[in-house]
């Protein structure tokens, strides 16, 4: 298959967003749109629909089709980009119904689209490995001839398949091996980062992750508590890699705090495996400063698909500390600290870019951070 990639003349794009037996949300033409353009292509346009079940053979069925060709032909648009999940039969269907006149459509599905845009955004060898794993994991399902060219990667006699080995055989191997060496570095990579946990634990320090939804100011958030410089961007997924700092909070108040990957609805499974131990610095948090974009009219729908993935990560149970960001763009809101009748922090109201509510939030991280080394400092009773 071919990537969308950036380019001196962006290619266009159709966007298929299609509700199968489910309410809708209705930023998903929104979002899909900006997966598609973050990716590095111009959406032509957006066609939307609503099925009781998707079409076995085209997933969106026939008449749906004619409209996107018709869609596609009319803006010379070369790529469609379904905001669904497609079998592989069903993009093969696809790309040969769209592709007329010796024109050829190329059909992606959300899945393929993220893997994309995480591959482009891959800085670190760690993160660079971890998107390799899910698009191999991810393609292996998909296996069509045209994967022998990972045999450059291997190298040495006996590695081209015996006599009479099917190509489709030789591709599965191929990726088969590919993605055990991909796991074993990973597992090298986090047995460092495990050192590094167990000795932050060790000094009674706070861990903290800042988890959310992609683009609601986490990293933006991270810069300003930490005076760090991580990449900020007003994109999806602007950050991959996790970047962790400490966090100067006090007298008595040591914290550490990590800026994760942000999160997305339907997020594929290929990639939550895939980045599971630079999760881990979700998982072995004792909190998670859970952001939410308070100007997004959706943000109840993104906090529950947070929740999801972090059930999916075995994170569901810690504590979470809600961050109410971009008050700024909230008409009436202001900075506060929202406790209940106990004293007990519920959420913080605060805006990363402009630092209102931020020495709100510092307060009461040091206060859980203050907490936090009584109990693991305590001598034993």
């Amino acid at each position: 298959m071919s990537e969308i990639r950036p380019a001196t003349n962006r290619e266009r794009a159709v966007v298929v967003c299609l509700d199968i037996g489910r309410s809708g949300a209705r930023d998903r033409p929104e979002e899909a749109s900006s997966l598609v353009e973050t990716a590095g292509a111009d959406v032509s346009q957006v066609v939307t629909g609503r099925r009781d079940r998707p079409d076995a053979a085209t997933f969106a069925g026939s008449g749906k089709v004619e409209e996107i060709r018709t869609i596609a032909r009319l803006h010379d648009a070369s790529t469609v980009v379904f905001d669904n999940e497609l079998s592989a039969a069903q993009i093969r269907n696809l790309e040969k119904s769209l592709s007329e006149g010796g024109r050829a459509i190329k059909v992606y599905d959300r899945t393929d689209l993220i893997l994309e845009i995480f591959a482009q955004r891959a800085r670190s060898h760690e993160g660079k490995l971890q998107v390799e794993l899910a698009r191999l994991e991810h393609l292996s399902t998909r296996l069509v001839r045209g994967w022998t060219h990972l045999e450059r990667q291997r190298g040495g006699l006996g590695k081209t398949g015996g006599p009479g080995e099917k190509q489709i055989e030789l591709d599965r191997r191929l990726i088969g091996e590919r993605v055990k060496k991909l796991k074993e570095r990973l597992k090298k990579v986090a047995r460092v980062r495990d050192t590094q946990r167990a000795a932050r634990s060790r000094a009674g320090m706070l861990r903290v992750s800042i988890v959310g939804y992609t683009n609601a100011g986490k990293s933006t958030l991270f810069n300003r508590l930490t005076r760090a410089d991580a990449y900020v961007a007003d994109k999806l997924f602007a950050t991959l890699d996790p970047t962790t700092r400490k966090l100067h909070l006090g007298e008595g108040a040591q914290a550490t705090i990590s800026d994760t990957v942000g999160f997305v609805r339907d997020l594929p499974h290929s990639l939550v495996a895939a980045f599971r131990s630079t999760l881990e610095e979700t998982v072995q948090a004792d909190v998670l400063l859970h952001v939410v974009d308070s100007s997004n009219p959706q943000h109840d729908e993104q906090i529950d698909a947070v929740n999801a993935v972090l059930g999916e990560i075995g994170a569901a149970d810690l504590p979470q500390l809600i961050v109410w960001n971009k008050i700024d763009r909230v008409e009436g809101a202001v900075p506060e600290v929202v406790r209940d009748p106990c004293g007990k922090i519920l959420n913080i109201k605060a805006s990363a870019v402009s630092g209102a509510g931020l020495d709100g939030l510092r307060d009461a991280l040091a206060e859980i951070a203050r907490e936090h080394a009584a109990r693991v400092l305590a001598p034993a009773a």
